[in-house]
């Protein structure tokens, strides 16, 4: 039910549903009805949690959201977590990080600026990775720079049986180099990278569903495994759940705000051109350590 405007006092009404429509076999579905600037009561945030649990990523279009806004929002599931980047993005609000190849006296306004940016989920070399992401388009260049979204539950659900024994019980290692390797997996990665081990294949704490969670940008090796071993399985993994398959391609529009379960999806970019702008607005939400 969209919102309407209240002819008494020309404020719109707080809207008590709203509509779904899904976006791929894969995953995602789009939120319809609902103006972000509005209060969510309890009974809408439940609606809410239910889509994004049932779909993984949720999309509300045409919105129009400052930092406070966006935040609020963001506060409405959660606290938001603080960037982890070191670096501050907004006077505000530490939990905000721009996304942005524009540049002023000659250095980003954002973090990972440019081009293509391989699978991952958001801070998973943290020990309490982020559960939820949510990122709001300003600024979108007319090609490229979409997102792609890939199903872990579909990823794990479909492997191979004797896959899924090699994997029970196991941990991984994710590993974070902001220096050299913020977008794409690179052949080393600094000792003093940010990493901590997560399991191989973790259990929602939501819906009980179990989803493979390593991804080719941060995961390193699995441990336990003599190393050709482990790098052999993890590149099975990597292209086992990054096929057509599992995956939704956003492709952006100014307005779009996405939030995305990280516990159960993976995330990556295509590249796009470096003369066109491209700005956009984070906020995650922390959530618990992985089992």
């Amino acid at each position: 039910m969209e919102a309407t405007a209240n002819p008494a006092n020309g404020a719109r009404k707080k809207p008590t549903s709203f509509t779904v429509r899904q976006l791929s076999r894969a995953l995602g579905a789009e939120i319809l009805g609902v103006d972000l600037r509005d209060p969510i009561d309890d009974a809408l945030k439940q609606k809410f949690l239910d889509a994004w649990h049932q779909h993984l990523v949720i999309l509300l279009r045409n919105q129009t959201l400052d930092e406070d806004t966006q935040v609020r929002f963001a506060e409405t599931f959660c606290p938001p977590a603080k960037t982890t980047s070191g670096r501050s993005y907004s006077a505000k609000h530490p939990s905000v990080m721009l996304i942005s190849n524009i540049r002023e006296d000659g250095q980003p306004i954002g973090a990972l600026p440019d081009g293509e940016m391989h699978f991952h989920t958001d801070q998973c070399h943290q020990e309490q990775p982020a559960k939820a992401s949510m990122l709001y388009a300003i600024e979108i260049p007319k090609k490229g720079g979409n997102t792609l979204f890939a199903n872990a539950y579909l990823a794990y659900e479909t492997l191979p049986d004797d896959i899924k024994r090699r994997l029970a019980g196991r941990k991984a290692l994710n590993a974070y180099d902001y220096d050299s390797g913020a977008t794409m997996r690179g052949a080393k990665v600094a000792e003093d990278a940010p990493s901590y081990a997560h399991p191989v294949v973790r259990t929602h704490p939501v819906t009980g569903r179990r989803a493979l969670y390593v991804n080719r940008l941060m995961t390193r090796r699995i441990e336990g495994l003599p190393p050709r071993e482990s790098e052999e399985l993890l590149l099975f993994l990597f292209d086992h759940q990054e096929q057509p398959q599992f995956i939704y391609e956003h492709v952006w529009r100014p307005g779009d705000i996405l939030m995305w379960d990280n516990r159960c999806t993976l995330h990556a970019r295509t590249d796009f051109g470096a003369d066109e702008r491209r700005l956009l607005r984070r906020v995650t939400i922390l959530g618990e350590k992985p089992v």
